[in-house]
């Protein structure tokens, strides 16, 4: 963890184009890079479309992200979930989470559903997500489960 992790640790939506820039290359640095995809293969054709938040230390550095994709008029899915290495365990995931869920409710959604990499199963099993099914296989190498929640 950092030495100096700020109190005011917070979720915000981005609003600059700093802002988005530097919010899609923690994406593409956690969620592509590690597997030799290409800056710009973090984004798709539905990022206008989409509510996207990052938490954000009281120095204003970008911890983590989360977009929120709306699949119908009752279905909202996270994706994009990432959390700078260095900051995972003190609950920038679960802030994130809970962001996205309220934006869910706000849009009347009453279904969220996300795929999650093998390993953040159990992540989102404590914060009330079940499994619903084996999803995709991506890059030939990272399991993802299909998980749902009602909100």
């Amino acid at each position: 963890m950092p030495e100096a992790l700020s109190d005011s640790l917070r979720i915000i939506e981005p609003s600059s184009a700093d802002e988005y820039r530097r919010y899609y290359e923690l994406r593409w640095k956690i969620l592509r890079a590690p597997w030799n995809q290409p800056p710009g293969s973090e984004q798709d054709e539905l990022e206008a479309s989409c509510s996207h938040f990052m938490a954000i230390d009281g120095r204003r550095i970008i911890t983590g992200v989360g977009r929120l994709q709306f699949n119908t008029i009752r279905e909202a899915q996270i994706r994009y979930m990432a959390v700078e290495k260095e900051y995972e365990g003190i609950g920038i995931g679960r802030m994130l989470v809970n962001a996205l869920e309220q934006e869910a409710r706000n849009k009347n959604m009453c279904t969220v559903i996300l795929d999650a990499r093998e390993p953040a199963v159990g992540f989102y099993q404590k914060l009330g997500y079940s499994i619903e099914k084996q999803s995709y296989v991506l890059f030939d190498k990272i399991q993802h489960y299909r998980m749902i929640k009602k909100i």
